[in-house]
């Protein structure tokens, strides 16, 4: 389906352009048919401008993202079309997708114009209808009205209506229930698992721990813009190896004991040497001068496990 191979996207930040963020460094990974994979990170990790990249929001500094074998990059015109035919994406806030003076299903009618200009006004309407009623909205109660008028997880699942009209086979999720109440989380997670079900794949990217162990087969941890470990979600969260990832895991705040905030030095990628992108706020034994110069390629540890550590210990 959706393949990443060894992407990343470099600004030029700083006074006249004089030195480099990378935003996302040497990224690889894959999404299959009917899966749903979760990128994982703190703020700032990369996590939206891969998503971005995807999407062609934004362009790729180097690498390659092919869908379904093909370069994303060298699409245009028609092809480009029925790209996007097939990949959407839905964002964190759902209101800065709807312009505030129309009325919230002007989405519909601008997919309608672009992409099925020939199909009926009728049948248009039972399209719109029938992938309401799947995202769990009543038609009678949601058309017709404008975005003030419907909350955050009405909006949302327009968007996601309005993918299901193009019948797509691949969604970036960006953060898409951050800003939703709890009872609202649960359905629109609900509603991604039941359309996962239906052979749509899932990019699902959150920085939330929960919500990736109950949406994904697989996960990926993103930290400065590098995959520092990858693999089964089972695995990632019960048998973590990178000492971030080990960090994320303890970090979830449990009921039978009390919570301690961990103070964490923060210091800016720009300036970091090309050693471990974690070597700062590293903790493991085996931190060492190797780690601050090299930085650790993502290799295969067990059945769908990768870590990028040259100290990390698998426990038997």
């Amino acid at each position: 389906m959706i393949t990443l191979d060894s992407v990343s996207k470099t600004y030029k930040v700083g006074t006249f352009g004089g030195k480099e963020l990378h935003a996302v460094s040497n990224v690889s990974f894959d999404v299959q048919n009917g899966e749903v994979v979760s990128l994982i990170g703190e703020s700032g990790s990369g996590k939206s401008t891969i998503g971005k990249m995807i999407l062609r929001l934004i362009s790729i500094t180097s690498g390659k993202i092919l869908f379904n074998g093909k370069d994303i990059a060298s699409l245009k015109n028609h092809a480009l079309k029925e790209y996007y035919r097939q990949v959407q994406g839905v964002f964190q806030d759902p209101f800065s997708s709807y312009n505030p003076i129309f009325k919230a299903d002007r989405v519909f009618s601008i997919i309608h114009d672009e992409f099925y200009p020939d199909i009926s006004s009728q049948d248009w309407k039972q399209k719109i209808e029938k992938s309401l009623t799947v995202v769990g909205l009543n038609p009678d109660i949601v058309l017709n009205k404008f975005p003030h008028q419907l909350s955050g997880g009405q909006l949302q699942r327009f968007l996601i209506a309005r993918a299901l009209l193009l019948n797509i086979q691949f969604l970036v999720a960006d953060e898409i229930i951050s800003m939703l109440d709890a009872s609202t989380r649960i359905d629109v997670l609900n509603l991604l698992a039941d359309l996962k079900s239906r052979g749509l794949s899932i990019l699902f990217i959150t920085h939330d721990l929960s919500l990736s162990y109950y949406i994904s087969e697989r996960a990926i941890i993103l930290y400065r813009g590098c995959v520092v470990e990858m693999g089964a979600t089972e695995k990632i969260f019960y048998q973590s190896l990178h000492p971030y990832t080990k960090m994320l895991m303890a970090s979830v705040p449990r009921l039978d004991m009390k919570w301690r905030k961990r103070v964490e030095q923060q210091i800016d990628r720009s300036t970091q040497p090309g050693g471990c992108v974690y070597f700062d706020r590293c903790t493991a034994a085996e931190k060492s001068e190797h780690c601050a110069k090299h930085n650790p390629p993502l290799v295969q540890v067990d059945v769908d496990h990768y870590v990028a550590c040259f100290g990390y210990k698998k426990e038997d």
